[in-house]
């Protein structure tokens, strides 16, 4: 992986992200696939959309259809049909959403499958194994997300055990051709950010993200944490905010200095017909959209806007249509890189203090 940065504004970061399967434009956001797929997408339709990265999840991965699977394939990127980069979480994240049904220790966790009921392990060691089974550009250390709320002892003990577990990863990682990153931890305090950062930092790895943010809690805290740490992490190596989030979060985070982002919303916002604009959300199943001859937002160029309308939008998500999700996901993942087009362009023009300012007033109404 090779990384430059071409130009900033404030804090804000314009740059590109180098692989053999094809260059990164960045600020970039990457859409989820979680099980291999972008639920509702082809791959050729993500990268009409603009998608240059995806993410795939180990976790999911591993269970269902399982590496071998997969390995049989080539890579992950053969067995989807999408040949340019691929980012892949450890697992972490999913295992500590599984309450109730894992049990922590320091060798890693003990599960039970979602799937199945099997009893699955999952520790720093097992996760790079399979995230370098399915061939993935960009691998993740195995971490542990702290809960929400936590108090400070609780935030550092969880903290300094992603630590531990980091260094495991990288030495399971060893000379691998992929890049791995790091994940900060520290839950909302941060000299615990910025002592998981200092320690990362001291083993070395070719990225690093912030861990443990949108897991509940209110958005003045991940602003105070994102403040306090995204300019301190290495100018020279990308910065990756990881399951954030909406549009307005994204443009805040690219003010401090963040290049890399994932989230689930646009695509499950979709299925549930809560679509993006430029001047707000729109909620498709409302009734004022039932007879709504006109385009779902004027200015957009996506297939979905420019074919269809709000009233015909409004009809497939009464009726529960999967031609519904298809268009929804279609438009909102345009939007979505379509926004970090904009903002690429602003960072350029040293004009992205108000561009973002004018975008949000603009969706605010």
């Amino acid at each position: 992986m090779r990384f430059s940065v071409s130009a900033v504004d404030g804090d804000a970061r314009l740059a590109q992200l180098g692989f053999a399967r094809g260059a990164v434009d960045t600020p970039a956001f990457m859409p989820v696939g979680t099980l291999g797929t972008v639920k509702a997408m082809t791959p050729e339709e993500l990268a009409h959309c603009g998608a240059q990265m995806i993410l795939g999840n180990t976790f999911h991965l591993m269970l269902r259809p399982g590496c071998e699977v997969v390995r049989a394939h080539g890579t992950l990127h053969d067995f989807m049909h999408w040949p340019r980069p691929i980012l892949t979480d450890s697992g972490g994240f999913q295992v500590w959403s599984l309450a109730g049904l894992r049990k922590d220790r320091e060798a890693g966790v003990t599960f039970k499958s979602p799937v199945d009921g099997a009893e699955v392990f999952l520790g720093p060691e097992e996760s790079i194994a399979v995230q370098h089974a399915l061939g993935s550009d960009v691998a993740m250390v195995f971490d542990e997300c702290t809960r929400w709320p936590a108090g400070e002892g609780e935030a550092r003990r969880s903290m300094e055990r992603s630590l531990r577990w980091a260094v495991r990863c990288k030495a399971a990682h060893g000379a691998h051709p992929a890049a791995l990153f790091g994940i900060i931890q520290g839950g909302m305090f941060p000299h615990l950010r910025h002592a998981s950062l200092a320690g990362l930092a001291a083993a070395g790895f070719d990225g690093y993200a912030i861990g443990g943010l949108s897991v509940g809690e209110p958005k003045g805290d991940m602003q105070k944490i994102l403040r306090a740490i995204a300019p301190s992490m290495p100018a020279g190596k990308p910065r990756y905010l990881m399951g954030v989030g909406s549009p307005e979060d994204i443009l805040f985070a690219v003010a401090c200095g963040v290049d890399l982002f994932d989230c689930v919303l646009p695509t499950r916002n979709a299925r549930n017909g809560w679509l993006f604009t430029a001047r707000g959300d729109v909620k498709i199943r409302n009734a004022r959209h039932r007879t709504d001859t006109a385009p779902l937002d004027a200015d957009c160029a996506c297939g979905t806007c420019r074919n269809y309308s709000r009233a015909y939008l409004s009809h497939l998500y009464r009726c529960n249509e999967i031609l519904a999700a298809r268009l929804g996901t279609l438009h909102n993942l345009f939007f979505y890189q379509r926004l970090m087009k904009e903002i690429r362009a602003a960072i350029a023009a040293g004009c992205y203090k108000k561009f973002a300012a004018d975008f949000c007033a603009a969706r605010a109404g």
